[in-house]
Order: structure tokens, then sequence, then C-alpha cells
């Protein structure tokens, strides 16, 4: 279904309604169809980003049943996007879905909170954690001293491996939050080495410095107070490419790691299900994820039917990106009894009605995820080496990259222009009228169905890129790298000030200040559900 159409007025709910249903845990998907700049600038606590013209791609994997009540949003410069969203969701057979009474602005005027960024409820809830639990926590100043001074410590980092790789504190090891109960042991067997975690901001340092805390490790724990971002504004410097790693556990410490972990879940209130027993959960009035919650790597060696892979630390920072459906029941599996039970406490302490297999088991289905995606459009195609044919000889061509805007400032093929797909109709005229077009993007998907959006805009022939850019580059033609053929801004991305070498200290030192507010709108909203255990 074409994301280019209007439809006729469709129902809608109201800021009450969606907040009774929040305050009732009955489940809701929230959906914010606008691209993630404008997203994270405002939205409501338990909005997720659905850009609109990724609906067809991701709704059926992150909405995975038919019947959820789904509740949509959404207004950019070109108008309302919500009955675009809405009727592309009905042709893909979902049954309950309105949209959201005046939009952003009406939650606004009924007194709804606003928050901004993005993963905002995870984020929250570790200053939830922070303030209920008073986590321990050091400055920069008296990290850097530790480390002048040669002391007996051990610095983790919880975030992903390339976030590591990228710029990192001095001395640290990559230790991604889910892995911290059982790896710490190993690489700070003493109970008198000191154990400080870090991030890039605060959420996953502090819920991974309170994660060793209360599965009792007996080393002296704390966070590195405002991470990365704390680090550079202290004027201290910062490692780029750093590779440390951690090795392999020994039986005994999986053993001791296992029984902590274990006792902090039933605390939280997690519960266990036998591997058999799943299938019983999935009913038609709630909604089912399964998350193995082991590295990628293991993922990929072998892994259970069904469970899609979601590193443990990732899946807490995220669980807006993958669990949008608020109310929905989640369950976590690994092969040694830890990290699902680490993580899902948090879960559990979030609000999410939490399962772990037990016991634990790794699977046999090897290789990566495999998406549940709609048949995509059927649309004309050409190779690489056509297009590049065409290209030299046909100066009345319009490449159109619908790839992030990040990947195609990185690299692009020469004279594409780039363009976001729910503004497709604008971006064509900014463009030019062309005497044929070519769609491309990362691997082709996306750009099938944009060019079946713009066979209903143009007379011209439209054609999609076998294989997208990928296909290209690994055919060894050119690319060409910058901001050079913009039909759309570059709203797709938000610019996170925690990312990257180059934010500037004024947008750091508001992205902390933010951080800070968050207890406090979480009292005005009234809607999050947490807990601490």
């Amino acid at each position: 279904m074409s994301v280019t159409q209007a439809t006729a007025p469709i129902p809608t709910v109201s800021f009450h309604d969606v907040r009774e249903t929040l305050l009732a845990r009955r489940e809701i998907a929230l959906i914010d169809v606008r691209e993630e700049d404008p997203y994270a600038q405002e939205h409501p606590l338990w909005a997720a980003n659905f850009p609109l013209g990724r609906l067809e791609l991701d709704a059926w994997e992150r909405i995975p049943r038919k019947d959820t009540h789904i509740v949509v949003y959404g207004h950019d410069a070109s108008g309302d996007l919500a009955p675009r969203a809405v009727q592309v969701l009905r042709s893909l057979g979902y049954s309950d879905v309105v949209a959201l009474e005046g939009g952003l602005e009406g939650w606004r005027a009924a007194g709804g909170e606003i928050f901004r960024d993005v993963n905002v409820p995870s984020k929250a809830f570790g200053e939830y954690v922070e303030f209920h639990r008073h986590t321990p926590s050091l400055s920069a100043q008296e990290v850097q001293q530790l480390i002048d001074d040669k002391a007996d410590m051990v610095i983790v980092d919880a975030r992903r491996y390339d976030e590591y790789n990228t710029m990192s504190i001095p001395t640290a090891t990559s230790v991604p939050g889910a892995e911290l109960v059982l790896r710490i042991r190993e690489l700070a067997p003493d109970p008198a080495t000191r154990v400080v975690v870090n991030c890039a901001g605060r959420t996953r340092s502090i819920i991974g410095a309170q994660s060793l805390v209360n599965a009792g490790i007996p080393n002296k724990v704390a966070a590195l107070r405002n991470g990365t971002i704390g680090w550079k504004l202290a004027g201290q410097d910062l490692d780029h490419g750093a590779t440390r790693h951690y090795g392999e556990v020994s039986d005994d410490t999986r053993v001791a790691a296992q029984a902590d972990a274990r006792r902090v879940a039933d605390l939280a209130g997690v519960r266990r299900i036998r591997l058999e027993d799943v299938a019983s959960l999935q009913d038609a009035q709630r909604t089912l994820y399964r998350f193995d919650v082991r590295t990628p790597e293991e993922y990929v060696a072998g892994h259970l039917p069904e469970f899609a892979s979601a590193p443990g630390g990732q899946l807490v920072q995220e669980t807006d990106h993958r669990a949008p459906v608020r109310g929905a029941r989640i369950v976590l599996a690994d092969d040694d009894g830890v990290r699902a039970s680490m993580s899902g406490s948090w879960l559990a302490q979030m609000g999410w009605e939490v399962y772990v297999v037990d016991p634990p088991v790794g699977g046999d289905v090897s290789g990566a995820w495999s998406r549940a995606e709609p048949a995509l459009p059927q649309v004309p195609s050409v190779t690489p080496e056509v297009l590049e044919q065409w290209l030299e000889f046909d100066e009345d061509i319009r490449v159109v990259d619908l790839a992030p805007s990040v990947q195609y400032v990185k690299g692009h093929i020469p004279g594409a222009w780039f363009a976001i797909r729910a503004q497709l109709a604008s971006a064509l005229k900014t463009m030019g009228q062309a005497q044929r077009y070519v769609f491309t993007c990362g691997s082709g998907a996306l750009a099938q169905c944009a060019a079946h959006d713009a066979q209903r805009l143009t007379d011209a022939p439209v054609y999609v890129l076998e294989g997208g850019n990928r296909a290209w580059q690994e055919a060894g033609l050119p690319l060409e790298q910058g901001e050079t053929h913009l039909a759309s801004a570059r709203t797709d991305r938000y610019r996170r000030p925690y990312e990257g070498t180059d934010a500037p200290p004024s947008a750091m030192q508001a992205y902390l200040d933010w951080e800070y507010g968050l207890v406090e709108q979480l009292g005005r909203d009234g809607t999050h559900g947490f807990r601490v255990a």
C-alpha cells in the first residue's frame, strides 16, 4: 500500500483513553510515524518511533499480533501522517488501529507530559533506579586519579563493542551490560579490586553497576558518573580503537553467577517457564516477544527457533524499540542461566511480565534472525552494471537513495539523490522531472516500496537497483561522499549528543541536565509503572 495517499477520517482516541489504558496495564502500541529526529524532539513517554516510510517493513516484527490496539499520531511539514499510516497498517491486516485525537498537540493540550531524546523509558528507568537505590558513582576526575595512581581497579564498558571501539575510557575492557554478572569474577577475582562501570552517558553505567551490587559481588563497585560525556567535559583524553575484550569463564565462575542471577531475578518477580510451554503464552489477547539475550556471535552460532537476537544490555536500553507493545509478555533465553535472569530482573522492574526459559538452552538454528516482512511490490529492476552504463550515457536519469542519511553521506552512487520515502512527492519535485528513475537503498527492500509509490507520481519508467547499494559496492563501482544531493532534509536520524567524537560540549551538558530531570518528569507523567526490587 502506498504511503503517498491520504484516507477518509478515521476513529480517534483521546489522551485520557491512552492514559487509562497504560495505567490499567492493558496492551497498547502508541506509535509516532514521523522521522526519528522530530520524534526525538518531543513525544509521550511510551510512544515508539515507526517512521511512516518503513512501516510495512517494521510493523510485522515489532507488533506481531494483528489485533493489537494501535494508536497512531504524527504531523510534519507535509501534514498529518496518521491517516496514511492507518491505511498502511490496515492493508497489512491490523484490525484495531486508531488515531490519537489532536495528535501530539492534543496530547500536550490535555496536560500530557512530553519527553525528548530516544529510548526514553529505559533512560528514565535508569535515573529512577539511581534515585531509589543510590547507586554508587565516581566522577571522571576521581577515576582519572585512580588510573594515575595505578590503583587496583578494573574499568568495564557496558556499551556495545562498536561503541567502545569508537571511544573508551583508558584501560577499560568491553563487557556489554548483560555479560557483567557472568564475567566480572574473571576480570576482578580479588575482592579488593575496585570495579568501575561506564557507558556513554548514564543509563547503562547505572544499570550495570547496580546489577553487580544486586548480584552481591564482593568488590567495591561504582558507576562512572556521566560516562564518556563526563570524561570529555572534564577535559580528559579518551582512547580510540581499543580492543580489550572479556575472555571465557570457568565452570566455578559460571555456577556462582547462576546462583547470583537467579536470586536477583526471583526477587524482581521474573517467572520461569520450560521451553515446551512457551507456546502456551501466546493467545489472542496478549502479544508475546521472544528474545535471545546472548551476544550476537553466540546467537548466529545457534539459537532457538522464533527467538530474535537482542543482547540483554541493549534490550534493557532499547525497550521502546524492541518491545513497543506496552503490556506485552516477554520471554528471554540464554544457555547459562545468567544473562536472561539479569536482563529479566530489570525488565520486570520496568513493569513487564517476564519469563525466562528454564533450564537454559542455546538452540541449534544457526544464522542471523529472519525478519517477518510482507511480500514486497514488484517493480522492474536493473543490475549495477546496467545502471553504470545508463549513468555514463544518459544525463536525464535520477538515482533515488532511500538508505539512512548517515550511510548516504558516507558513500553513495555518484549523482544519487537522498530522499525520505514518506516525503517522496516533494522529493521528486526537488529533483526535477527525469526520463527514468532508479531507486536504491541498503539491500533493496525499502527501495522497492518507494519505487512502487513513485509509479503513481510519475509517468516516467521506474526501476529498482538489484541488491541495492550493497550490490553496487560489491561490484567495485565508484562512490561519492557527502551531502551532494539532498531531496529531503536529513530528519531520518536524531544526532545523539553522546555518540561519535565531535558533539559540542553544550549539547553534551544539555543532555546530562535532561537526564537528571527525568525522575521529576516521571512523577508528573505517572504512567511509568516502574519499581525497584
